[in-house]
């Protein structure tokens, strides 16, 4: 464990933020969607059907990881494709992962 981080005093507001991101790694289909976007850079469609779920339903929880820097995006022609933001995302997906399967 990293306890330089722990140690040092944190603001508040940190804090918050840090509670606020946990949130957002509390909902199993945008686990999901960062899951998928681990194994390889896709568009909505290619998440949709990899998750059997709509569009639409795709596209409003990437919306809520685009706000909080999960995931980035770059447009080919008229397709938006997705990725992971970077490593810190998927250092805390295989942190995860390894800890749930201990």
């Amino acid at each position: 464990m990293n306890k330089q981080i722990i140690e040092n005093p944190v603001e508040e507001q940190t804090l918050y933020d840090l509670a606020e991101l946990f949130k957002v790694f509390g909902d199993s289909t945008r686990i999901r969607i960062l899951y998928a976007l681990y194994q390889s850079e896709l568009c909505v469609q290619e998440i949709a059907d990899q998750l059997s779920m709509t569009q639409s339903a795709i596209s409003h929880q990437l919306r809520i990881l685009k706000q909080m820097s999960l995931v980035r995006f770059r447009r080919e022609g008229k397709t938006i494709y997705y990725s992971l933001a970077d490593d810190h995302v998927a250092t805390i997906m295989n942190q995860g992962l390894e800890h749930v399967c201990e």
